[in-house]
C-alpha cells in the first residue's frame, strides 16, 4: 500500500521512516476520505490551496501545495528536492511544500508505478476508448485483480490519480489515455509504463486542435512507440483502419491485429445488429470459430468486443473466461433509453459527437423498429473535416430516419445534405438551439417514435432528453 515514505522518497530521492498509510489521492476536497493525500492545484475557476483546510477537516493526512501555507498549517519544505535526515515530520495533517504540485503528483505516481509488479494496458483512439476500457477490465477481471481509471480520468491529472489507487495486489491496470496535443500520450506512457497498447481508430474528433487525421494518428501512435519490445510488449491494432494498421512500423512490440478483415489475427464475420437487444456474430481466431451474442448495442460494438477479446487472449485468458467477461458486461456507456409521455422511445447518446460516432448511432437507429426520428446537433472541433463530416451524417440520416431535426448552426449542414440525398423537405426541421428543439419535440412526439438524440457536449443536447424524461 502507498505510504508517506513512498511520497517522500519520490520527491526527495531519500528513503525515510514514515509508515503513515495513504488511502487515496484527490484534487477535489469533496472527494477526500480519511487518510487521503490532497493535491492543491491552482485553476482558472478555483485554487485548490483555498480548500486545504476543508481537505484536512475531511480526514486528509497530507497535502501537496506550491504556496507557503505555514501560517495556517504545519509545513515541510521540499522545494529543494531534499529532506535533511534530522527533519522531524509533524503529526498529520500537514503540508508538503513543493515547487509545482501537479508535477509532484505526477512524480509520485510514476515512482509508485515502478514499485509494482503488474501489467498495464493502455487504450487510446478517437472513438470507443471508454467502452473499450470498461469491457477490457470486465474481461481481465475474470482472472486478475484489475483496476481501471474511473470515468474520464484519462489526462495528466486523472491518470496519475488512478496510478496512486494501485496496490501490491493489483495484477492488471486498464488505463484510458486521452489526446489533445502532441507529446501528451508519450508523457502519460512515461508515468504508466504500459506493456500492452490498444488503438481503437483514428477519427476526426479534435482535428481542429491537432490539424488533421494524420496528426491525430501521430499523437495516438505515441502509445505503441512507448511499448517495450516483443515478447513483453504487445500492440493491439485495428486492421480495418489504415492509419492504425500503419502504426505497426512504429513499435518494437509484437503486433496483434483485430478487425473484420480475415487477415487479422482475430476477426469477426456475419455481424447482425439486434437493436437494443445487442449483436450477434462469428468470432474467428486461428482455426477456431465461435458464435457469440453480446449485450452491447450497435453493430459497431463488434470492434469493442474484438479489442476486449484480443487483450484477454494476449494476457493468457482461456476462451471461456473471455466469453464470460463479454457476457457479463451489461453496461452500455453513455447511451441510455427513456420513455417520453407520448410513449416514444428516446435513445440518449448525448455525451459527445463526431462523424464516426454519429454514423454508428444512426446505424443503431436503423436496427430498431418504429418511426425513426434523428435529433442531431453540431459536431464541434472537426477543423478541416467540418463540412465533410456534417454532410456524411446528413446523407446517412436521410437513409435511416423518417424525420430529421437539426440543432445549431452546423446542424443546418446536416439538414442540407439530407435534403440533397433525397429526404423530403417536409421531414426536415432545423432549429437554432436546444430550447427550440425541446418545444418542437414535446408537441409532436408519438407513441411509435424512436428518437435518437446526439450532438457535441457543448450544445447540451442532454437537456433535450432530460426535458422529455421529466414528462415521462
Amino acid at each position: 500500500m502507498l505510504k508517506l515514505a513512498h511520497v517522500l522518497e519520490a520527491l526527495t530521492g531519500n528513503q525515510r521512516e514514515a509508515s503513515l498509510v495513504i488511502s487515496e489521492a484527490a484534487v477535489d476536497s469533496r472527494q477526500v476520505i480519511p487518510g487521503s493525500l490532497f493535491i492543491a492545484l491552482p485553476g482558472e475557476r478555483a485554487d485548490g490551496h483555498d480548500f486545504v483546510g476543508s481537505a484536512f477537516e475531511r480526514g486528509a493526512h497530507v497535502a501537496l501545495v506550491q504556496r507557503d501555507l505555514s501560517s495556517q498549517f504545519p509545513v515541510v519544505d521540499l522545494r529543494s528536492g531534499h529532506l535533511p535526515s534530522e527533519t522531524v515530520l509533524p503529526e498529520p495533517p500537514f503540508c508538503l511544500w513543493v515547487n509545482d504540485s501537479l508535477a509532484a503528483l505526477q512524480t509520485v505516481a510514476a515512482f509508485w508505478r515502478r514499485q509494482l509488479n503488474l501489467r498495464v494496458i493502455g487504450i487510446t483512439g478517437s472513438v470507443g476508448k471508454s467502452t473499450t476500457k470498461e469491457l477490457v477490465a470486465q474481461v481481465l477481471s475474470q482472472r486478475y485483480h484489475t483496476v481501471k481509471n474511473p470515468g474520464n480520468m484519462n489526462n495528466e491529472i486523472g491518470l496519475p490519480l488512478t496510478l496512486l489507487r494501485l496496490s501490491e495486489g493489483t495484477e492488471r491496470a486498464v488505463l484510458e489515455m486521452g489526446f489533445y496535443v502532441p507529446g501528451e500520450i508519450a508523457f502519460l506512457c512515461k508515468l504508466a509504463q504500459p506493456q500492452v497498447g490498444v488503438i481503437t481508430n483514428i477519427g476526426t474528433v479534435h482535428a481542429e486542435r491537432a490539424g488533421s487525421q494524420e496528426a491525430i494518428a501521430q499523437g495516438k501512435g505515441e502509445l505503441v512507440e512507448a511499448l517495450p519490445a516483443s515478447p513483453e510488449g504487445v500492440a493491439i491494432l485495428n486492421y480495418d483502419d489504415a492509419l492504425v494498421r500503419g502504426m505497426a512500423a512504429r513499435t518494437r512490440a509484437r503486433i496483434f491485429y483485430y478487425g473484420l478483415d480475415p487477415r487479422s489475427h482475430l476477426w469477426a464475420s456475419d455481424v447482425v445488429g439486434m437493436g437494443l437487444k445487442g449483436i450477434r456474430f462469428q468470432l474467428h481466431v486461428r482455426n477456431e470459430v465461435l458464435h457469440l451474442r453480446v449485450p452491447l448495442i450497435g453493430r459497431h460494438s463488434v470492434h469493442t468486443v474484438l479489442r476486449a477479446a484480443a487483450v484477454g487472449l494476449v494476457e493468457g485468458l482461456a476462451w471461456q473466461e473471455v466469453i464470460d467477461g463479454l457476457h457479463h458486461s451489461f453496461t452500455q456507456l453513455r447511451l441510455a433509453t427513456v420513455r417520453a409521455t407520448s410513449g416514444a422511445l428516446i435513445i440518449d447518446d448525448t455525451y459527445n459527437a463526431s462523424p464516426e460516432s454519429t454514423l454508428a448511432a444512426l446505424n443503431l437507429l436503423s436496427e430498431i423498429d418504429g418511426n425513426r426520428v434523428a435529433v442531431l446537433g453540431d459536431m464541434l472541433e472537426l477543423g478541416p473535416y467540418e463540412q465533410e463530416g456534417h454532410e456524411l451524417v446528413g446523407v446517412r440520416a436521410a437513409e435511416v430516419a423518417c424525420r430529421l431535426i437539426t440543432v445549431g448552426r452546423l446542424g443546418k449542414q446536416i439538414a442540407r445534405a439530407a435534403r440533397q440525398a433525397g429526404m423530403p423537405s417536409s421531414a426536415i426541421e432545423s432549429v437554432d438551439d436546444v430550447s427550440q428543439a425541446i418545444d418542437l419535440l414535446q408537441n409532436t412526439l408519438k407513441a411509435d417514435d424512436v428518437v435518437l438524440v446526439k450532438g457535441s457536449h457543448g450544445l447540451r443536447m442532454d437537456r433535450i432528453v432530460a426535458s422529455l424524461e421529466a414528462d415521462s
